[in-house]
């Protein structure tokens, strides 16, 4: 089996680590959810020794991102692990911070709900969620490519598509998290960041 590969990867993961960079220079726990190829993870754990970084996937997409962090052989990458949002227990049981690239708008709207209960359970007093992807704001497409993007994700899955930002913001203030910022990355995708201001719900 050949290692799986991303242009998209290469492409985003500089302007991604500099954000990473910006808030987690702490060093700790980082959970990446949907690690997908095994890019990132690889790039952002070699550029980052303070993190100890563990990667998931779904158990279909686990081989290929093994094969990334099996020869990348870093001290502080753990091997992957499964993870689905729907589970009611994750791989990891706490995290200093907690990222995600292009998952919201492949994963159902339930799956979203399901991965911020989870953050909710996950992420440490203090710790941020980044967010990496494409998101409509006050309604609108911000770039007439993500429009098309839109598009074409809800004809191959209509319970997919690009997430209104507002919609989101519901979801994490719920569970108590401060929103931070966005930061403007390639191809018209957004991070969109999150900190603990204090877990005023308990999802169960």
């Amino acid at each position: 089996m050949n290692k799986p590969w991303s242009e998209a990867c290469e492409r985003n993961k500089g302007p991604i680590l500099e954000v990473l960079r910006r808030y987690c220079g702490q060093g700790g726990t980082a959970l990446e959810i949907g690690s997908g190829t095994g890019q990132h993870a690889v790039f952002f754990a070699e550029a980052l020794p303070q993190l100890c970084w563990q990667p998931t996937e779904l158990a279909e997409n686990l081989p290929g991102l093994r094969l990334w962090v099996e020869e990348a052989a870093l001290a502080n990458l753990r091997s992957p692990e499964v993870l689905d949002v729907f589970q009611p227990v994750w791989p990891l049981e706490q995290a200093d911070y907690i990222f995600t690239a292009n998952t919201l708008h492949i994963m159902p709207w339930e799956g979203v709900e399901a991965l911020f209960r989870g953050v909710e359970r996950v992420l440490r007093p203090g710790g941020m969620l980044l967010v990496y992807g494409p998101f409509r704001v006050g309604g609108r497409h911000t770039a007439p490519s993500n429009a098309r993007f839109d598009t074409w994700l809800k004809a191959r899955d209509p319970a997919s598509g690009v997430r209104d930002l507002e919609a989101v913001q519901q979801l994490a203030e719920y569970i108590g998290l401060e929103y931070v910022t966005a930061h403007a990355m390639p191809a018209n995708n957004w991070i969109q960041v999150w900190r603990w201001a204090e877990k005023i719900h308990n999802s169960g």
